[in-house]
């Protein structure tokens, strides 16, 4: 959408994008793991880090309960039907802010995905964590759910 096309009363687009990258940002984390399987990780086909291991996550929309957005993510990242368990926890990253980027506060829910799910292309099962993962994600993972790095 073009500047000119936006409704009066909303922000240049470049104004947004520099207030965006500045202000922390509420997303959340599916943590999908299991004691044979392991733990559900993806590779980030969009910038930033292009390549990385990480936890499947996104941004809560406005007025998006956070149930629901966790919902949303699996399906729009993973292609899988969740049911949403506990608050984990939370992860912030400064790696991203202490880079520029952005501001992210990830709230880490455990989910689970009925029967055998087939993953899509980028993803894998991992029951020690691998290289290239957010370091982040990998204390998180360890810390809180016993992982071995």
């Amino acid at each position: 959408m073009s500047d000119a096309s936006r409704p009066s009363g909303w922000l240049p687009q470049a104004e947004f994008e520099a207030i965006f990258r500045r202000v922390p940002r509420l997303c959340v984390e599916v943590v999908i793991a299991t004691p044979d399987r392991g733990v559900l990780l993806a590779r980030r086909d969009i910038p930033p880090n292009i390549g990385a291991w990480h936890i499947p996550g996104g941004t809560v929309l406005f007025a998006e309960p956070v149930v629901e957005a966790v919902k949303r993510v699996a399906r729009g990242e993973l292609g899988l039907e969740v049911g949403v368990g506990e608050l984990l926890g939370y992860i912030e990253y400064p790696s991203h802010y202490n880079n520029g980027l952005d501001s992210p506060v990830g709230l880490a829910f455990a989910t689970e995905v009925a029967g055998d799910p087939r993953l899509p292309e980028g993803c894998a099962w991992f029951r020690r964590l691998p290289d290239g993962l957010y370091e982040e994600q990998r204390e998180f993972l360890t810390r809180r759910l016993g992982f071995p790095s």
